[in-house]
């Protein structure tokens, strides 16, 4: 290459530019490069890299899933059940533990494959899972709201309990499926 060639984006023609991606050679402009810890690529080689890393199979949606979904289901009873006899306090100490322990589950099942949308497939059975019990507990609170018999918030304390559930316990799932680590 000599000094006066000037290149041109490959994903926009009109664009001159000095960048190349370091994988495919190809020259992109500073809106197309995508800085990686090694220099920078275009976005295609970073799709393509991508895809090997996702090792799941379609069977692993449906195994995640449902595995979460019944995880979850028992869970948010159990978590229920004693945030009755305890105040709900124990909720706050249950909810990441099921969470966590549902995402080995999950992971035993689909045998450590990975993707991210298996990741988000569990995190969605896991709130599936956890539905019923949450319009079992709420539903007479809230027919007796509507009814006008308003008994204050000691009525819609169980639902208010799965929700705090759900916010603790799904994080706690989807980053032990995913993988994530917070401290190394």
């Amino acid at each position: 290459m000599t000094q006066s060639e000037t290149l041109y984006c490959y994903v926009h023609p009109n664009r001159p530019t000095t960048l190349r991606c370091n994988r495919c050679e190809r020259p992109i402009c500073a809106e197309d490069a995508v800085r990686t810890p090694t220099g920078y690529r275009c976005r295609q080689c970073i799709r393509e890299q991508q895809k090997v890393f996702d090792t799941a199979v379609w069977s692993d949606y449906i195994i995640a899933f449902v595995s979460a979904g019944i995880g979850s289901a028992i869970a948010s009873v159990l978590v229920l059940l004693a945030s009755q006899f305890f105040f709900g306090i124990l909720v706050l100490f249950l909810a990441p533990a099921a969470g966590g322990v549902i995402g080995n589950i999950v992971l035993r099942f689909i045998r450590n494959r990975r993707s991210r949308t298996l990741f988000l497939t569990a995190a969605i059975g896991m709130v599936a899972g956890a539905l019923p019990a949450l319009i079992v507990f709420s539903l007479p609170a809230l027919l007796g709201i509507l009814a006008g018999g308003f008994r204050g918030i000691a009525g819609l304390l169980p639902a208010i309990w799965e929700v705090v559930y759900l916010f603790m316990a799904v994080p706690a799932a989807y980053t032990q499926i995913s993988g994530i680590r917070l401290g190394r």
